[in-house]
Formats: structure tokens, sequence, C-alpha cells
């Protein structure tokens, strides 16, 4: 994860191709309950960062170079759509057409296999990458951003090239965790 950005904006081919990459994700049933907002407009960027976040929090330092990414996206999950799908004759034998009965969120995981599938795209790309959660602002955004109704966001990605030296780093001294500390085989 990449916070710190530079201004250089990113070409629309290299966007283009982010997106591309994100719609191609597994989908249970087929469902395609997912869509991304793209917000590349300065305007809409700051429209963006004043409806989610207030002022005290714009004027971090480190706040600065996150608001600086040229790409803001909006990955948005959309529960009905697979209820529909699992409604439909094909589907119907399962208990999936009651939002009760699935066993994990489906719409809001096939949602992050796309938010999955930005973040190494960004990373083939040579660009850098931050998802983050959106903790204010979510019904607003949705109404200035014109989104349907029953598509919620699950966070944004800011996309953009990252400063000289920028590097994904663990933010606690213990570092990323071994794999063996992780992954079991055959049991636990």
């Amino acid at each position: 994860m990449v916070r710190n950005f530079s201004d250089e904006p990113v070409s629309p081919a290299l966007v283009e191709q982010l997106l591309v990459n994100a719609t191609r994700v597994p989908s249970a049933g087929y469902s395609q309950g997912f869509a991304f907002v793209v917000l590349t407009d300065p305007d809409q960027r700051r429209l963006f960062w004043e409806t989610t976040s207030g002022p005290e929090w714009r004027g971090e330092s480190e706040s600065e170079s996150l608001i600086r990414a040229p790409v803001l996206i909006i990955p948005l999950a959309h529960k009905q759509a697979y209820l529909d799908r699992y409604a439909m004759p094909d589907k119907a034998h399962t208990p999936l057409s009651r939002e009760d009965s699935w066993p994990a969120p489906y719409w809001d995981i096939d949602t992050g296999f796309g938010v999955m599938l930005i973040l190494l795209t960004a990373i083939d790309l040579g660009l850098g990458a931050l998802f983050f959660a959106i903790f204010a602002g979510e019904s607003a955004l949705m109404d200035a951003l014109g989104v349907p109704a029953g598509y919620r966001p699950i966070g944004a990605i800011a996309v953009g090239h990252p400063t000289a030296g920028e590097l994904s780093k663990p933010e606690l001294s213990s570092g990323r965790r071994h794999p063996t500390e992780v992954v079991r085989w055959e049991h636990w």
C-alpha cells in the first residue's frame, strides 16, 4: 500500500487497464453485483475528500500526500443483485435468495476481489495504490455522485505514481508475519 503520491497524472490507458482487470473477478452465480466509480477530475476528488473527511484530517501532513493521488476509485457492492440472481429458476434450488442464508456476504467478497485486482494491477503497471475505509459521509457522497440505490461502497482506492523511494512498509516494527505462522498444512 502506498500512502504518498506525486501529483503526476495517471494516463487514462493505465486507469482503464486497472478497471478492465477489476471486472474480470469471480462472481457468485455470475451475479456481478459490483461497480466502480472513478474520480479523476480534481473537483470530484475534492468533493470526495470534503465529504468523507473533516478539515482537521485534511490539514495533517500525512493526509496531504494521500490527497495528491490523481485517481480515486470507489468500489461498490450491490447485495440485491445476488439475492435476485439466486431467486432465478436455475438457482432457486439453493436457499441463497434470502440474505440470512448466505454463509458470507459474497457481494462484498466479490467486490473485494475487484479491489485486489486493482491493487495488483497497479503494482504491475508501476503505480502505487492504497485501499482505505470510508468512515464518514458515505450517504452524502453516494448522493453527490448519483449512485443508484442499493449500491454501497466497501471503501475507496487511491491510485497514482508513488513519490521517489515510497515503498510499502509494515506499520508495526514486527513486520509481516512469516508464512509458517499463518499457513498450516493438513491440520492446525
